[in-house]
């Protein structure tokens, strides 16, 4: 059985649509849900999965519009994540998980600006807006990539997510499309020490967690944290 812990629920994002897109999942998969991460999550817990699935902005959580992170209080953080990875976990930044951005003018922002510069600087990306809700086109742009096994072309209504990549040298593994925003990179895979992180940006609502070849993506990111 691969346990994978599953961090999610901010306001913009509920923990449902995560919670009900995993059901009926694998059999030999398990998934752990941590809501309100800040006063949950340990170093030595992390430790316990082989894969986390990040699906979480920076906030407590729904009810709860204060930073996640806060130093001095939170023990886990983007420095633990980092360790985490170097160590050979696999984590995968997922929808809400990516959209990180620096801003500035109230005093939450100040609050949250280190964290902020910090995920992005984890996941090398940050989270420049999304048109209105629309039909969204994931195009497979390295098939023989092993997050991309088996996937096929699809399309949901979604959000599509506009990103500012932060490094260079990026290879997408898939592409994003839609009517009313320019063509994106909606996912690729950083090397860590001894583990992998894999951004991917799709996954605003259930029709996309519940469609077919977004599950494959998730299978095979699940896979590639077996031992």
């Amino acid at each position: 059985m691969t346990k994978v812990l599953v961090i999610c629920d901010d306001i913009w994002h509920p923990a449902d649509v995560i919670r009900r897109g995993l059901e009926d999942f694998d059999e030999d998969i398990s998934f752990d849900f941590v809501i309100t991460a800040k006063d949950i999550l340990t170093p030595e817990m992390l430790a316990q999965y082989p894969v986390i699935f990040n699906c979480k902005a920076n906030y407590v959580n729904a009810a709860n519009s204060n930073p996640w992170f806060e130093e001095g209080v939170t023990e886990v953080g983007p420095a633990q994540f980092e360790e985490y990875i170097r160590k050979g976990g696999v984590f995968a930044a997922i929808h809400s998980g990516t959209c990180y951005s620096i801003k500035e003018g109230t005093e939450q922002d100040e609050k949250t600006k280190a964290p902020n510069d910090a995920m992005v600087a984890l996941t090398g990306c940050s989270f420049d807006g999304h048109p209105p809700r629309c039909e969204v086109t994931a195009h497979v742009a390295l098939p023989d990539h092993p997050v991309m096994k088996g996937v096929q072309d699809f399309t949901e209504r979604d959000e599509h997510y506009q990103m500012i990549i932060h490094i260079a040298g990026v290879v997408p593994l898939l592409l994003t499309t839609s009517a009313t925003g320019q063509p994106q990179i909606a996912a690729y895979e950083r090397r860590i020490g001894e583990g992998r992180l894999i951004v991917l940006t799709p996954g605003h609502t259930l029709a996309v967690w519940k469609n077919p070849e977004f599950r494959k993506i998730l299978r095979n990111i699940i896979r590639m944290g077996e031992k």
